[in-house]
């Protein structure tokens, strides 16, 4: 075995190249059974992104069903999700140029059967009684702020039939077995689904419309989500009246009678656990449970970032035996059950995030598409630790931490590795410990990298969820200086090359952290926010009151809106921050970075802008992820002051020749 080249940390040669994890890693997301068939979607950067539904028959053939120039996207909510629909081998899908509702039955071309630009669909349910689509309906008025939401059906000529209306949001309009009711969930600004939602079961009409409604269970501060059915016509949900969101179901037994406003009474809990049985629905379409035919629940938990699949078995006495599924995985989306064989998106610290089918007879696991195929030596790979540290307030936070790696290197003698903090998005996110290519990138070239998750961040129980309520801007960054702090005291980094990153309500953090705070020398702001203010009154529907419980209600509250604004407070910035930004991002717009660069500039700070065209929230193309990963390496090149090991196209930094005087102030 040849031994390590000593060589300064952030300078070492990586087998892993910002190219390959752009073009080699595919988004996979939603997978649905269609009898034996299994369709799921794959978002493809060196197809510009493009959403594409692929389909394994029960032969075990993988192929495409949609093809280019369709993109299977919906924009409902912005985010989107539950983007299409199959049954009985024909698909239902929201293309995402014009954001029609298209079918498409398998083998044949696309026609458009309602909807558009101004009309959108989302998170579709077939009701096979009537033969109708239920989905989530989204109406764009002529101003950008005139929206409405609603929950309706469509006929097989795209005829458009209202079910509920009248609530700000809508979600999960699922349809039972025996096409005798519907169920979804609602709820009004300023709530976020995950602060209180209602859940409507109501009793159908031959015609789709309601006969009957009643409210099952839900309120201002109770979040319930993700309603399901099970065959035998038991309504399941996910609720966290014990300050987890845990499972419920309401018997098949007590829906037999008339519906009435009591019926929703006899919902009980089915599974009282201490962990997360859900995700936050950011996006529609997700599922982190499923019901079987026998009545027995297929359950993902989510326990501090770290998730374990479980069959649960209804016994006798009304409880549940619990039989906990070994798996070599640590996180798992988009549950899907087909008799006995279920599907999923699964990841672990040592494998890409993959779609895997789980055999609940033996348990045994196979992986049929991997994000990425690309292979990566174990040497060169870093494993996450999990580590909780103190912060404000007597309290402690969670993250996974990874070292440098890489089995051709070691820092030098004396040396101690640059950090960079991650700031997931959200900010009501989380992070996994899931392999990620873009860590690895960092900690191979001689990074450490600390992912946290930060107070507000879920998997951690509604208490945790709820620090970052009135405290955005303050708690999550708190957390991570704590966790920078942490590691540099324990001679893990060096306290004089911190820098923080992150995107969206990540980048809030990083520029809070980089404008208020004294511990990071350096940032990267990915579509960050920079104005609370403009945040409020300029961004989508669905986030448009969010900050309301997290900072405060506005305008009352605009001196708390002012005072968070790092832009309000550029006289207290003194570290280079490079930003990154998609010049068509709806939800964070380019002037919240723009506002910024114009700010370092005229301070004399070193700053960097790289604007990506046609990019929205998020970066989707193969070329731009390449690049962001490279401008930003290479601007902590130039302030860390190490030797690039690859070249790199260089990226303008505006006042680089102040990067040395702003160094020795620090």
């Amino acid at each position: 075995m040849s031994q390590a080249t000593k060589k300064p940390f952030g300078s070492w040669s990586s087998p892993i190249a910002a190219s390959q994890i752009a073009g080699s890693v595919i988004r996979l997301s939603q997978p649905q059974w269609d009898g034996d068939n299994l369709f799921w979607i794959e978002g493809r950067p060196l197809e510009g992104g493009r959403s594409v539904i692929v389909k394994r028959n029960s032969a075990g053939k993988i192929e495409d069903v949609l093809h280019a120039p369709f993109n299977a996207r919906t924009r409902v909510h912005e985010y989107g999700g539950g983007d299409y629909l199959v049954y009985d081998d024909t698909i239902y899908f929201s293309n995402f140029a014009d954001q029609k509702l298209h079918v498409l039955e398998v083998g044949g071309e696309p026609k458009a059967l309602a909807g558009g630009l101004k009309q959108r669909f989302a998170d579709y349910s077939f009701d096979k009684t009537r033969q109708r689509v239920f989905a989530v309906m989204e109406v764009h008025g002529d101003d950008e702020h005139d929206v409405t939401n609603s929950i309706v059906s469509l006929d097989t000529k795209g005829e458009v039939t209202p079910l509920a209306e009248g609530y700000d949001f809508y979600a999960n309009p699922r349809v039972s077995p025996d096409g005798r009711f519907a169920c979804y969930i609602a709820w009004n600004h300023p709530n976020m689904p995950w602060d209180g939602t209602d859940l409507f079961l109501v009793e159908l009409d031959k015609d789709a419309r309601a006969k009957s409604i009643c409210k099952v269970r839900g309120g201002e501060n109770l979040s319930v989500i993700y309603p399901e059915w099970g065959a035998d016509g038991t309504l399941y949900f996910v609720s966290d009246d014990t300050g987890y969101w845990n499972l419920y179901e309401l018997n098949a037994e007590n829906l037999k009678g008339d519906l009435s406003e009591d019926s929703g009474r006899h919902a009980k809990i089915l599974y009282n656990d201490k962990r997360e049985h859900s995700l936050p629905p950011w996006v529609f379409g997700n599922h982190s449970y499923r019901p079987l035919e026998d009545g027995s629940i297929l359950l993902a938990a989510n326990d501090c970032g770290m998730w374990e699949l479980s069959l649960l078995k209804k016994n006798t006495s009304g409880g549940v035996d619990v039989e906990k599924i070994a798996t070599p995985y640590t996180s798992f989306n988009y549950v899907g059950v087909s008799n006995d064989t279920a599907a999923m998106c699964a990841g672990s610290p040592e494998s890409f995030n993959a779609l895997v089918l789980v055999d609940l007879n033996t348990h045994k696991c196979t992986e049929i598409r991997a994000t990425s195929n690309l292979a990566i030596s174990k040497e060169h790979i870093s494993q996450p630790e999990t580590i909780e540290f103190k912060t404000e307030n007597g309290k402690t936070a969670f993250a996974f931490f990874y070292k440098p790696k890489n089995k051709d290197f070691e820092g030098m003698s004396g040396e101690l590795p640059p950090l960079i903090v991650f700031s997931h998005g959200g900010p009501t996110g989380a992070t996994s410990n899931v392999f990620n290519l873009s860590v690895q990138y960092w900690t191979s070239r001689g990074f450490a990298i600390v992912d946290v998750n930060y107070g507000g961040s879920t998997g951690f129980g509604r208490e945790y969820r709820e620090r970052l309520n009135g405290n955005w801007g303050v708690v999550d960054m708190q957390d991570c200086e704590n966790a920078a702090r942490h590691l540099a005291s324990e001679g893990l980094v060096d306290k004089n090359r911190m820098a923080i990153a992150g995107g969206s309500a990540g980048g809030y953090t990083t520029l809070c952290a980089l404008t208020f705070g004294n511990v990071f020398r350096a940032g990267a702001s990915h579509f960050g926010v920079s104005d609370l203010e403009a945040l409020a009154s300029d961004t989508h529907k669905f986030e448009a009151r969010y900050l309301d419980r997290i900072v405060g209600d506005y305008p009352k509250d605009a001196a708390i809106y002012k005072a968070r604004s790092p832009i309000n407070h550029t006289d207290k910035l003194s570290c280079p921050i490079i930003f990154l930004q998609g010049s068509e991002d709806k939800v964070v717009p380019p002037a919240q970075s723009e506002s910024m660069v114009e700010a370092l500039k005229k301070k004399g700070l070193p700053v960097a802008y790289v604007l990506f065209e046609g990019e929205q929230h998020g970066f989707r193309q193969a070329q731009n992820i390449s690049r962001a990963l490279e401008a930003e390496l290479y601007f902590y090149s130039r302030v860390f002051h190490f030797d690039l090991a690859d070249k790199i196209e260089p990226v303008e930094i505006i006042n680089a020749d102040a990067i040395k005087e702003v160094a020795a102030r620090h």
